[in-house]
């Protein structure tokens, strides 16, 4: 069983950083994609960004997150980070870790709540 725990959000102005945290227990961390999802009051989970397990990692990032938002891990720590920059107020929304885990489950922390304010 993995157990996946965010840090990090809060409330921030419009142009304003925040930076996300998720360890990971267990040991399978590094063999493993991990992603950030988020979703806003009355939308539904929506893809962020992710960061393979191989080498330096390749990174992905919804269009909307493109340029702002940087993905990155330290598999030492076993821990996934987001540093999200030029926050806007439609980045509003609770931000969600997420381990894929090949040919097995999904794995998803608790959330962690953002909230930038205009």
């Amino acid at each position: 069983q993995v157990r996946l725990v965010e840090s990090g959000g809060g409330l921030v102005q419009a142009g304003g950083s925040l930076r996300l945290s998720c360890v990971a227990s267990g040991s399978i961390f590094r063999l493993n994609t991990m992603g950030w999802y988020r979703q806003a009051p009355g939308k539904e989970r929506e893809f962020v960004a992710s960061i393979t397990s191989s080498g330096s990692g390749s990174t992905n990032y919804a269009g909307s997150v493109k340029g702002r938002f940087t993905i990155s891990r330290d598999n030492a720590k076993n821990t996934v980070y987001l540093q999200m920059n030029s926050l806007k107020s439609e980045d509003t929304a609770v931000y969600y870790c997420n381990m894929d885990v090949t040919f097995g489950p999904n794995y998803w922390g608790q959330g962690t709540q953002v909230t930038v304010s205009s």
